[in-house]
């Protein structure tokens, strides 16, 4: 990148918060070591979610009933749910069927000890394995991930490795946080629990759809100069 658009970047980041989806990378070290933005935390009794437009927390609904999410909760930024996502669960799911992402950023939950007050943060975060769930046609990953040198959970490294009644209660409140009582049951599955190898080999198809869909973000700062200069 030249000197002067460095400088503009380093401009815009001191003027403009970056937005939490497009604005943020996954992480240097991704997909080993990844920044999550964090939608909610286990006390939140309404569900939040990152208004994708604005990039503001805006509540999605309340929850209804007493479900509250087990971990912390979130997304990878710069990350989308597309056609390699979509491939990698049909494939899981016996290759017959048509599953395509589900056009959002990378599910993940966050492992830690520590109570959060509030979402809207970011952390560093660990994968060591995921949910491999489908709802509908749709591929819907959750990632499971450990806060990076949690005390009580930094020394995890493979989901196997993770107490069992956790994942399990992970995969219940995913099953059954959106159903209502005087509804018909959605068609939602776990196909797959997989380990930290599958994990990280999801988070880099969901990078790569990213980069396919939206560009890639090193290119953006000589993308704007280039239009505020024509």
């Amino acid at each position: 990148m030249a000197g002067d658009e460095k400088g503009l970047e380093r401009l815009l980041g001191r003027m403009f918060q970056a937005h939490p989806w497009h604005g943020i990378p996954p992480g240097e070290e991704a997909p080993g070591v990844v920044n999550v933005y964090v939608e909610i935390v286990p006390t939140d009794a309404v569900k939040y979610e990152l208004d994708k437009a604005s990039g503001h927390l805006r509540v999605d609904r309340p929850q209804r009933f007493s479900s509250f999410p087990p971990t912390l909760y979130g997304f990878i930024p710069q990350t989308f749910c597309g056609d390699r996502v979509g491939e990698l669960c049909r494939e899981c799911t016996g290759g017959e069927a048509v599953i395509r992402g589900d056009g959002d950023p990378m599910d993940i939950c966050v492992l830690t000890e520590r109570p959060a007050a509030h979402a809207d943060f970011l952390v560093r975060a660990v994968p060591v394995g995921g949910l491999r769930m489908v709802d509908g046609d749709e591929a819907d990953d959750k990632i499971i991930a450990v806060l990076e040198n949690d005390v009580a959970y930094g020394h995890i490294d493979d989901i196997s490795k993770a107490p069992k009644g956790l994942v399990e209660r992970l995969q219940h409140y995913f099953l059954t946080y959106k159903q209502l009582p005087q509804e018909s049951p959605r068609r939602v599955e776990i196909a797959d629990v997989y380990d930290r190898e599958a994990a990280l080999k999801t988070i880099r198809a969901s990078i790569e759809d990213y980069r396919e869909r939206y560009g890639a973000p090193e290119e953006r700062v000589s993308e704007l100069k280039r239009l505020l200069s024509g």
